[in-house]
C-alpha cells in the first residue's frame, strides 16, 4: 500500500569512504548491524543525555562519543550500539529526526564501529562538515574552521594596519617632555628639601617637637 510519508527506518545511501571491504560486504554488514551513527549533535550534548533518549528503544550495549582528533573533545557525533538489531531499527523509526538539545539529530545504520572512527577527519581535527560551514552555529563551536581562520587573518591585518606601534618618535616630542613641570610626589619631595619647609613641618608634627632637644645636642 502506498504511503505519503517515507519510512524513517530506511538507511541513507551514504557509505563510509574509509570502509575496508567490497560493496557486497558493506550491504551484508548493514543487514545485520546493531550499530547506529548519530549526527548533528551539539558539542555540549553529554553521553548521559544520549543514553536517556536512545535507551527508550532498547538496551544499549555501548555509546562511543565522537571526538576532536587534536583536542579530544566532543565534536558533534557518536555511535550507539544495541544488543539487538530490532532495537536499532526501532530507533531509526522513532528517534531519527527528533530533537536533542534543540537540534534535529540524524540516525543512520552503520556497518559497525572500529577503533579510530571516533575521531573527526577534518583538517582541524573535527568533522569535515564543520570545515566548510559558513554560518555561525553556537552548538558546534561557533564559526566553521575556515571561516574562523579567515576572520582571524582579517583581524590580524586590521591590527597591523591600524594599531602598529610607533617606531619613530614624532618631531617635537622630546622638547615637549622637557617642558613638562614636576608634579606629584617629586614636587612634594623637592619642596620639603627647602630649610623653611622642614622647619615648618617639624613645628606642625608633635613627634619632631618631642625630639627637638636631642637634635639641639647634636
Amino acid at each position: 500500500m502506498a504511503t505519503l510519508v517515507n519510512s524513517l527506518a530506511v538507511p541513507s545511501t551514504y557509505r563510509d569512504q574509509l570502509y575496508q571491504g567490497t560493496s557486497n560486504q558493506f550491504v551484508d554488514d548493514l543487514s545485520a548491524t546493531t550499530t547506529l551513527y548519530v549526527g548533528n549533535l551539539s558539542f555540549y550534548t553529554t553521553e548521559e543525555q544520549i543514553y536517556e533518549l536512545f535507551s527508550k528503544c532498547g538496551e544499549i550495549k555501548r555509546i562511543i562519543m565522537g571526538l576532536d582528533r587534536n583536542q579530544k573533545t566532543p565534536c558533534g557525533f557518536c555511535f550507539v550500539e544495541y544488543y539487538h538489531r530490532t532495537d536499532a531499527l526501532d530507533c531509526m523509526k522513532y528517534v531519527n529526526g527528533s530533537k536533542l538539545d534543540e537540534r534535529v539529530i540524524r540516525c543512520d545504520l552503520d556497518p559497525g564501529f572500529k577503533e579510530g572512527r571516533q575521531f573527526g577527519r577534518g583538517r582541524s581535527g573535527g568533522q569535515v562538515r564543520d570545515e566548510y560551514r559558513t554560518e555561525y552555529d553556537s552548538g558546534r563551536g561557533g564559526w566553521g574552521h575556515r571561516t574562523r581562520a579567515q576572520l582571524e587573518r582579517e583581524r590580524e591585518m586590521d591590527i597591523k594596519e591600524n594599531y602598529e606601534p610607533i617606531k619613530e618618535v614624532p618631531q617635537g616630542a622630546g622638547e615637549y617632555k622637557s617642558r613638562v613641570p614636576m608634579t606629584g610626589m617629586n614636587k612634594r619631595s623637592r619642596d620639603y628639601e627647602q630649610p623653611e619647609n622642614r622647619k615648618r613641618h617639624k613645628e606642625q608634627n608633635p613627634r619632631f617637637r618631642e625630639n627637638e632637644g636631642e637634635d639641639d645636642e647634636d
